[in-house]
């Protein structure tokens, strides 16, 4: 009964004519409570994500949905949650650090500071990745790194660098790729559940609350990276990124992105030169 419920419910999201509006009153009313915009996000994703809410909660419409949103804080909060990119892993896609070591760690090695901005960094992983890298590059102490994030339930887990212990071997892996040279597990203590990384790796590290839909750039940057995040926004959503990135980041600076993500927006992909293409490193111009 519960396969059918469920089955029902996914054809009437697919196929219902009243979908889009009732998706586009949901995203408005969640804006006007919360403040949150995901009205420009890719359609598709979201639709998944309410998809996923209302199986979980077993609500059988958008409408329904809609109206705890309204009437019931606790519950909007959850679905904040299922809206929020924590999609994440220490070292992911390795090449992209081993790149990253090799053809940008020379250019910043001059700078008298570095200021890095990792946007969109879900519970930390990418964050730690590159306080290692740096660390072992010598760059560290003279380093700045500010790691932000719309949800500040994932910001406070990233804060307490601790990861589940299972996920270390896959970890370790991505290291070795990625060109790490120490033993991987130098870098954190463990108990019967989590791996602690040490206390040195976030002196340098600053967390904080921000959303690239609705707010405005806080620094000058040399180096900004977003990686796999923007898959998630509409083409327009993605312009208005790029142009606050661009915006934020220093003559010559450096913006990394995704292996699905590129610069192909109009007026963009003119201002940078590609420094790794197949890794989606790039380097502003002016």
């Amino acid at each position: 009964m519960e396969k059918e419920f469920h089955n029902n419910l996914e054809l009437n999201i697919e196929n219902n004519k009243h979908t889009n509006m009732e998706i586009d009153l949901l995203l408005e009313a969640i804006y006007r409570l919360s403040g949150f915009d995901f009205r420009e996000y890719n359609r598709s994703s979201i639709s998944r994500r309410i998809y996923n809410r209302m199986r979980v909660s077993n609500i059988p419409t958008i409408t329904r949905l809609l109206e705890k949103v309204i009437h019931e804080e606790v519950f909007l909060e959850q679905v904040l949650n299922d809206f929020s990119i924590n999609v994440t892993e220490m070292f992911r896609n390795p090449s992209f650090f081993k790149a990253f070591r090799k053809d940008v760690i020379p250019y910043l090695r001059d700078f008298p500071e570095i200021r890095i901005w990792h946007a969109g960094c879900a519970t930390g992983e990418e964050v730690y990745s590159m306080a290692i890298l740096l660390q072992e590059e010598g760059l560290l102490e003279k380093s700045v790194i500010y790691a932000t994030d719309m949800n500040e339930h994932v910001l406070e887990k990233a804060r307490q660098g601790a990861f589940p212990i299972q996920k270390m071997q896959a970890y370790t892996k991505n290291y070795m790729l990625a060109g790490g040279v120490h033993a991987f597990s130098e870098y954190y203590n463990t108990d019967h559940q989590y791996a602690y990384f040490h206390p040195s790796l976030l002196k340098n590290i600053i967390f904080a609350q921000h959303n690239l839909v609705t707010d405005q750039s806080f620094n000058e940057f040399h180096v900004i990276m977003c990686r796999n995040v923007l898959i998630y926004f509409s083409p327009a959503l993605q312009s208005q990124v790029h142009m606050l990135f661009y915006d934020s980041l220093s003559q010559n600076g450096f913006l990394g992105l995704g292996d699905k993500e590129t610069l192909r927006c109009e007026g963009i992909i003119s201002k940078y030169k590609e420094i790794v293409g197949n890794e989606r490193i790039y380097q502003k111009l002016y």
